[in-house]
């Protein structure tokens, strides 16, 4: 963090403190850690499916329908949410965003049926769906451009860290206190974290605890700021497009991995449920390297004089050529190398992500991040949606090898269409 700390001008408001007390770096932890609350709560239903179809007599097509009811309630509550971060502001957004999926992923203790589980994923994907549109948000006002990609990377590789402790986290207390005690146990974790989040977060201009040094320095790399645009100005640009067709591509290849991963090693693989513990971890691990390291190389790039938009779309190919590998997963001669193509490719995503969500910042102004990052997940949500029950119906209908193959073919047709519609990546005038 400390080739942060400085820019190329002194701020008049005197001499920047050293790195560990600037506080944007403190708002930035919060944000890391409210993304591995999130995905804590997301990734304990894939841990625990193989008990689930056991106990509750589910197919892969149930499962399917089961995970896409969540993909949908994010679908429903991208833009709302949103709008709300934009409207309310990021200190009571977050909160009550937190709160609403917290009560969720509680209630699955309660569900005994497939079409139960479905009503509360559905439920908790309407909140969950915040933390994206409202840790964008805050990027956005807390860091200049040059350091984005890289604070987007930092709180997005949350979804790793929270993805890497679930198995064994998850395997540990369902096989010590049974399945719905997994659900139960850490939802208490979003409720502390509001607390600490309103104890902490106030808006920049504002903000008691951030001294005049680092605010002139925060907003000498921020743009102008004008009055927030419409909503029908936000779809009339082709770079919109480009960054919505991104995340509608690139969407579906994370989630099923989160989702499906646990269900591939225990079917085709042949691993128990604890070895699922043991060893699924590692391709999370990659991602959380992939993520920061994805977002560190475009900033690296950039201050080298490389130009933004070959930055982001350098970094993002790379990642697409990672995730190509996915095709070759179901050909590994081993559960451990089909473990290590997965890594790649989980390496390789959170890499092209980190500057995925890092041009929405790029391109659009400030006051319509939240709202544009939903709309970009109504696209994520609507492949999110579609894809897992294509997934459940080619597992039992074929096998996962088809699932795999598109999976690593998606993320270089994204790419494309932002390279082609982004215009640049030049700050729109709305």
């Amino acid at each position: 963090m400390a080739s942060f700390s400085t820019s190329s001008a002194a701020p008049s408001g005197g001499a920047m403190p050293a790195a560990w007390r600037q506080y944007r770096w403190r708002i930035l932890a919060l944000l890391f850690l409210v993304t591995v609350i999130n995905f804590v709560h997301r990734q304990t239903l894939s841990v625990v499916a193989p008990v689930l179809r056991e106990q509750l007599h589910l197919t892969n097509t149930d499962y399917g329908r089961i995970v896409s009811a969540f993909m949908f309630g994010m679908m429903v509550g991208e833009f709302p949410v949103g709008w709300l971060m934009d409207r309310i502001g990021a200190r009571n957004g977050f909160s009550f965003s937190v709160v609403w999926w917290s009560l969720a992923a509680a209630m699955h203790t309660f569900a005994r049926t497939a079409f139960q589980f479905s009503a509360v994923r559905f439920w908790m994907g309407t909140g969950e769906c915040g933390n994206f549109s409202g840790a964008m948000k805050v990027v956005s006002e807390w860091f200049p451009a040059r350091e984005r990609a890289f604070a987007v990377g930092v709180f997005n590789a949350g979804s790793m860290i929270g993805s890497l402790i679930t198995p064994p986290l998850i395997v540990y207390i369902t096989l010590k206190f049974g399945w719905r005690m997994a659900f139960l146990g850490p939802s208490i974790l979003g409720f502390v974290w509001v607390v600490l989040w309103r104890r902490m977060y106030r808006p920049l201009d504002h903000h008691p605890r951030v001294t005049q040094a680092e605010r002139e320095y925060i907003c000498a790399g921020l743009p102008q700021v004008g009055p927030p645009p419409a909503n029908r100005e936000l779809l009339r640009h082709a770079p919109a497009w480009g960054l919505i067709l991104c995340r509608l591509l690139v969407g579906p290849v994370i989630q099923f991995y989160w989702f499906w991963m646990p269900a591939y090693l225990y079917q085709a693989r042949g691993l128990s449920l604890a070895a699922i513990g043991m060893f699924t971890w590692i391709p999370y691990l990659f991602g959380d390297v992939g993520s920061v390291g994805g977002g560190w190389v475009a900033g690296f790039l950039m201050r080298r004089g490389v130009s933004l938009p070959a930055a982001r779309l350098g970094t993002m190919w790379t990642g697409a050529a990672c995730c190509a590998l996915s095709i070759c997963v179901t050909l590994a001669a081993s559960a451990a190398s089909a473990i290590g193509l997965i890594s790649l490719v989980m390496l390789g995503h959170t890499a092209l992500s980190a500057n995925m969500f890092a041009a929405i910042s790029d391109i659009f102004p400030e006051g319509a991040v939240g709202r544009f990052t939903g709309l970009t997940g109504i696209a994520g949500g609507i492949s999110g949606l579609l894809f897992p029950l294509l997934t459940g119906y080619l597992v039992d209908k074929l096998s996962f090898a088809p699932v795999f193959v598109i999976a690593g073919m998606l993320p270089a047709a994204g790419v494309l269409c932002l390279a082609l519609l982004g215009g640049g990546f030049r700050r729109l005038s709305i």
